[in-house]
């Protein structure tokens, strides 16, 4: 079910944000790249600056300064390979996320899926989409997702300490931000790159739905549910907190009967 809403929520963005073959093309490269284990972050700035270059070009116009991503940042997180639970390395990882993550929420699967997967090594690709559907369930925005993995690696005090390290940085950014925004928007340049960088999302949404989904499609009865739910919601009648208790219903029902 996880896996409908990742395509439906796919879906529904690019239609709005792929306006053009630029963006498309976009799209596709931080796909490929992404599935050949590309950093995330730097393919989401990537496609920020690929965006904001050939507007420039179209304006005759050379970038902004400062528009280059700083090469620590592109390798955040990357010393965190194979390190052993411990609350500090998780609140950190979840401040880097959280400060980092842009776009839709489910964009957030891609950055989990990378450290916590990936780098750390502390949860299988289920247990990710387990806490994916916690935190749809669960009251909030999908970051509640954090508190949930917190959990599984270090009982109620990671769950506290992943709770606040992915939230705090929205709170000092939309601090910081907040009187700058409606400008910053108005810049031609800043607007393209902002385009390029939802469109990067976009590629990584897609990457990380792809990798789940070896996952969790095992066989017909789990492909089955999928294309239900995504039946379902394309309906578009239906709460996405419905579907996913029904695909936890089906399961059990499924699992009673074996």
């Amino acid at each position: 079910v996880v896996l409908a809403l990742i395509a439906n929520a796919l879906w529904g963005l690019g239609r709005r944000a792929v306006r053009g073959l630029l963006a498309a093309a976009i799209g596709a490269g931080v796909l490929v790249l992404s599935l050949a284990g590309g950093n995330e972050i730097a393919l989401l700035f990537a496609g920020g600056l690929v965006a904001l270059l050939a507007d420039s070009l179209r304006r005759r116009v050379a970038p902004p300064p400062g528009a280059a991503v700083p090469a620590a940042l592109l390798g955040a997180g990357s010393g965190f390979a194979a390190a052993l639970p411990s609350l500090g390395v998780l609140f950190l990882t979840c401040l880097k996320i959280g400060a980092v993550m842009y776009g839709s929420g489910y964009v957030l699967l891609a950055f989990l899926r990378a450290d916590f997967v990936t780098r750390l090594g502390w949860l299988t690709d289920r247990q990710l989409l387990d806490a994916i559907a916690v935190g749809q369930v669960t009251p909030g925005p999908l970051f509640t997702s954090a508190t949930f993995i917190g959990y599984l690696v270090a009982g109620w005090r990671g769950a506290l300490a992943g709770t606040l390290g992915i939230f705090l940085p929205s709170f000092v950014f939309v601090l910081i931000s907040r009187p700058f925004l409606p400008k910053l928007r108005q810049s031609p340049a800043l607007a393209s790159l902002l385009d390029g960088v939802n469109i990067a999302a976009l590629g990584l949404m897609a990457a990380v739905g792809l990798q789940l989904a070896r996952a969790s499609i095992v066989d017909l009865p789990t492909a089955a549910i999928g294309l239900a739910a995504a039946a379902l919601l394309a309906w578009g009648r239906l709460n996405a907190t419905w579907i996913v208790l029904g695909g936890g219903a089906f399961g059990l029902a499924l699992r009673a009967l074996g």
